[in-house]
């Protein structure tokens, strides 16, 4: 799925601007949804569906949408997860949400916040995205 439009938090962590993240938005992906559900007992199943899907999804996303991605991106309800499969394979934490979502017209949170995990998928990720030096 698409990114959210503006994360501050992500924002800050890849070190571009608004206009460079205008142009270059469409290099990230979001995972949008993930869940084992309880009853299933596999040992480490959630990292190895984390590292299927990063294998596969730049490719996958330059078939359909003609260009790469470098940066994935997920949010986790604090209030109700913990994280745990993303903090195991190595996501990094970059921050929180404001929890005013994304058609807020207040600086009031209405939402929970999120805790915003990042996995970068090449080590050059930042100058891919456009990095403002």
């Amino acid at each position: 799925m698409a990114a959210p439009w503006y994360i501050g938090v992500r924002d800050r962590f890849i070190g571009w601007s608004k206009k460079i993240r205008e142009r270059n938005l469409h290099l990230i992906a979001n995972n949008l949804r993930f869940l084992i559900l309880p009853w299933v007992q596999v040992s480490c199943l959630a990292s190895y569906l984390l590292a299927l899907n990063r294998r596969f999804v730049s490719p996958d996303w330059q078939d359909l949408y003609h260009h790469p991605i470098y940066l994935l991106e997920t949010f986790v309800d604090t209030e109700r997860y913990q994280g745990t499969c993303y903090q195991a394979d190595n996501w990094i934490c970059v921050g929180q949400t404001t929890g005013q979502g994304k058609l807020s017209q207040s600086r009031q949170p209405l939402l929970s916040k999120k805790a915003v995990y990042v996995y970068p998928l090449t080590k050059n990720f930042r100058r891919e995205l456009g990095y403002d030096v």
